[in-house]
């Protein structure tokens, strides 16, 4: 298949997902995960209509991005952030997914004042509880969700989680409800907050995801394979 197939492919999945859980289709961000790629990869997908990708590693985005997307496009730090990464990460992201300790929160919210804007966040909760995933447990969630809103250079938007690889999407379907719950549970708890977004589902389960609620679906190998 061509990178404009596959593209095709995730859309349809994503709409005939959407509309199986009530929901429309323009209601779900496909962000197309090109750590993998080079930057021609990407521009290609953005010429095909993609607006979002997703890096896991801050020195690989900065190569990649040296000359930065259109103003239409934004990228998303899905992996892993150090803390001494921050300050090269702050100026290229336009949304960090991966916060999930308080010396994260605060690094952040330094690097946001020095650059005198507000950079936006997902709180990451390992809802599986892996030891071998990042993520802050579910009940460290909502101390992390108020550190955040104390920081007045970060804006909280939501929440993200990475389930577990599995064959059978349909295993990990409590994952992806478990996020659900917490969200609306915070949004009860810390009616302050907006956490319009979840960001849940990768290229295997993202259908799944999509029906419990996911509003963003973090794709790479169904767009980017090889």
């Amino acid at each position: 298949m061509t990178l404009a197939q596959r593209i095709e492919e995730v859309q349809r999945t994503v709409a005939r997902a959407a509309r199986r859980a009530g929901r429309e289709p323009n209601d779900v961000t496909i962000i197309g995960v090109c750590k993998t790629v080079d930057r021609d990869q990407v521009d290609a997908a953005y010429a095909l209509g993609l607006r979002h990708f997703g890096e896991n590693r801050v020195q690989d985005a900065a190569r990649k991005f040296a000359s930065p997307l259109a103003d239409d496009a934004e990228l998303h730090m899905i992996g892993q952030l150090q803390t001494n990464k921050v300050r090269v990460a702050a100026p290229l992201f336009d949304l960090f997914q991966s916060v999930d300790r308080p010396s994260l929160i605060d690094a952040l919210e330094r690097e946001g004042e020095r650059l005198a804007r507000r950079l936006k966040v997902l709180v990451q909760v390992n809802v599986a509880g892996e030891a071998q995933k990042a993520g802050c447990g579910i009940d460290a969630a909502p101390a992390l969700l108020a550190r955040v809103l104390e920081s007045p250079h970060l804006a909280i938007s939501g929440l993200m989680t990475i389930a577990p690889l599995v064959t059978d999407p349909e295993q990990v379907r409590a994952v992806f409800h478990g996020l659900r719950k917490l969200r609306d549970e915070l949004c009860r708890s810390h009616p302050d907050a907006t956490l319009d977004v979840l960001s849940m589902g990768m290229s295997d389960d993202y259908a799944v995801a999509i029906e419990e609620g996911a509003t963003h679906v973090r794709i790479g190998r169904a767009i980017f394979q090889d």
